[in-house]
């Protein structure tokens, strides 16, 4: 029998399902900005946003949609998703959004195991949709008509005949659906995993009561897919429970140009993102023309850098370090901050993959009190968290409240809790592998655990390098200790299954290799070209050089080369949230992999041209 969660509101009453939370929130404080885009072009009040969903969720019962239907949602980040998404969850309805790098073939997948008749897109996204091949009820286009769709305006000027909003959402279950999170599909078709409102309201009340202490005066943005459990669950879900205010922004290769207008005080972030924020502000600084302003800078991001590192070490940062860090504080770092559009960042974090130790200590250098969470679709987002104010490179903190955590024997990390999915939709064999009969989620990651509980994540269980001697490796660990040495490195593929020694696929940051490119006038080579440059060589290698100081011998990284390609998220290498797809990868670079292998290796780190 499940135990009866529900989230004590800000209002007084508690609430079990998000309707009944929304319903609650939106009476709070109903003319403050709930919703707006960069800018402020577009701003909706809470009163505003309570209207518009219970229009367009007449307007959707109009169209036979009703308890238990599925409606799909393949939107870039703004206002539109927020609304058709909450509407639909008031009619009882189950909505899911579709990556918007998907192909039509993997639209098909999506929709057929959802068998969704409704969805809500963009006129951009129009032909993949009906590329897909499915029989569809009704597209909605929120941006304009086109042959064979209807609008959402349409939609909320057609209502359904006696349309009893308040009895629709008020009949909805804590156990009904609230979502559908597909899985990336690194390994295989993506799984749904069904997440209910119970799932989301005991995410709400762990994130709340953990690393997102948040409420109607904090502020967010919502830059990652809607169909990432982070930005569907920590952005919109919490927006919709708590009232924290949410900037959307539709391109996330402009979140950091969106800051300093949403200003926000909670910012969720993957390490690639933090990396990215980095090298940008690297790249501001490489440009400055003033040599005294360039100076300063760089001595205040050190004085910062080795207060941190002192702090994580739990040493006294001493009289000398204590005056200079006050000084770079004053005169730099919180001036930086504040041209970045984080001076009111409270809760900074980063997830959804390891962050190098270094990133970590560069931004808690910068003032930034930063928390590393981890967790997956099937935790419905966060299942541990580092305190702020406590720290702890490689480790991903511990687990949040009410969440069970413990190792099997072979490390994979097993939890239980009301925050645990029922399973995979439609899919019972898989559901049966990853949820034993006691209640325990398998993971798929291999951590190990401090004395005080915290959890450290070796790496995915089925992606640990067993080399031909037999000893296992974690290959994330190879590939962050490179990239933290180097932004000019965007990725790496640390490769050794059944080998002598490691090697690794290398793929340069275009933005960063765009920089070099700037200082030996080569402004006009392509990703290829740079790739074959000798400066550009040179520093890849340096950085594998002293990668593999950090690492034990049989980690060290022998070969490497260096793909001419940018990779981008969705492709065939990266999944849309960022993470290597290593079986597609060693399909498709299957030559330069056996080229890697075609020579014992010197002493020297080799790159294979």
């Amino acid at each position: 029998m499940k135990t009866d969660i529900g989230y004590a509101h800000k209002s007084g009453k508690t609430v079990y399902t998000v309707p009944e939370a929304f319903q609650e929130t939106r009476t709070l404080r109903p003319e403050q900005v709930a919703l707006r885009t960069v800018g402020g072009t577009q701003q909706i009040t809470w009163r505003e946003y309570g209207e518009r969903v219970q229009s367009i969720a007449a307007g959707l019962a109009g169209l036979g949609v009703g308890p238990g239907d599925t409606v799909g949602i393949m939107l870039t980040n703004r206002p539109e998703f927020n609304l058709v998404d909450t509407a639909a969850l008031h009619l009882g309805a189950t909505p899911f959004s579709i990556y918007n790098t998907s192909s039509s073939e993997q639209i098909t997948h999506l929709f057929t195991n959802a068998a969704n008749k409704v969805v809500v897109t963009e006129q951009v996204f129009l032909d993949k949709v009906t590329g897909a091949g499915v029989e569809l009820a009704h597209i909605i286009l929120v941006d304009g008509p086109a042959a064979g769709t209807i609008t959402l305006a349409e939609v909320e000027a057609n209502p359904a005949a006696d349309f009893d909003f308040d009895a629709a959402w008020r009949a909805v279950k804590p156990d009904d659906l609230a979502t559908l999170i597909y899985t990336s599909g690194t390994t295989g078709p993506s799984k749904g995993v069904e997440v209910s409102h119970r799932n989301v309201i005991a995410q709400i009340i762990a994130l709340v009561n953990g690393p997102l202490p948040v409420g109607l005066d904090d502020r967010s943005v919502s830059y990652l897919p809607a169909a990432h459990v982070a930005d569907r669950i920590s952005c919109h879900a919490i927006n919709l429970i708590t009232g924290v205010q949410v900037t959307t922004v539709p391109d996330p290769r402009e979140v950091a140009a969106a800051l300093p207008d949403a200003r926000p005080t909670t910012f969720f972030g993957v390490p690639r993102v933090w990396q990215k924020i980095k090298v940008g502000i690297e790249g501001k600084l490489a440009a400055e023309p003033s040599g005294v302003k360039k100076a300063l800078a760089n001595w205040a991001i050190e004085t910062g850098k080795a207060a941190a590192r002192a702090d994580l070490a739990g040493r006294s940062r001493g009289p000398v370090l204590a005056v200079q860090h006050k000084v770079a504080e004053a005169l730099v770092l919180s001036k930086l901050r504040h041209a970045m559009g984080l001076d009111a960042l409270s809760v900074p974090a980063s997830g959804a993959a390891p962050i190098p130790p270094e990133t970590l200590e560069y931004f808690i250098g910068l003032g930034f009190p930063m928390s590393e969470v981890w967790g997956m679709s099937e935790t419905t987002g966060v299942g541990t968290f580092t305190e702020k104010d406590k720290p702890r490179p490689g480790s991903v903190g511990r687990p949040v409240d009410g969440l069970e955590l413990r190792l099997d024997t072979d490390g994979e990390v097993l939890v239980r809790g009301p925050i645990v999915t029922r399973g995979y939709r439609n899919m019972p064999e898989q559901t049966a592998e990853a949820i034993d009969d006691d209640g325990w989620l398998h993971t798929g990651d291999v951590g190990t655990l401090d004395p005080d509980g915290y959890l450290r994540i070796v790496d995915r269980k089925k992606e640990l390098i067993i080399n031909e001697a037999g000893k296992n490796i974690a290959p994330s660990n190879v590939e962050n200790a490179v990239k933290a040495v180097s932004s000019l490195v965007g990725q790496v593929v640390a490769i050794g299954d059944a080998k002598p020694y490691i090697a690794a696929l290398i793929v340069l940051d275009p933005d960063v290799a765009a920089l070099r490119a700037k200082e030996f006038d080569a402004t006009d080579a392509d990703v290829a070209t740079l790739a074959t440059r000798k400066e550009i060589l040179d520093e890849v290698r340096a950085a594998v050089q002293a990668g593999n100081v950090k690492l034990s011998r049989v980690e060290q990284i022998k070969r490497f080369t260096i793909i001419g390609a940018i990779w981008e998220p969705g492709g065939d290498e990266l999944t849309p949230k960022m993470s290597l797809k290593r079986a597609p990868i060693a399909t498709k670079y299957a030559a330069e992999i056996e080229a890697l292998y075609a020579k014992e290796p010197s002493d020297k780190v080799v790159n294979v041209k």
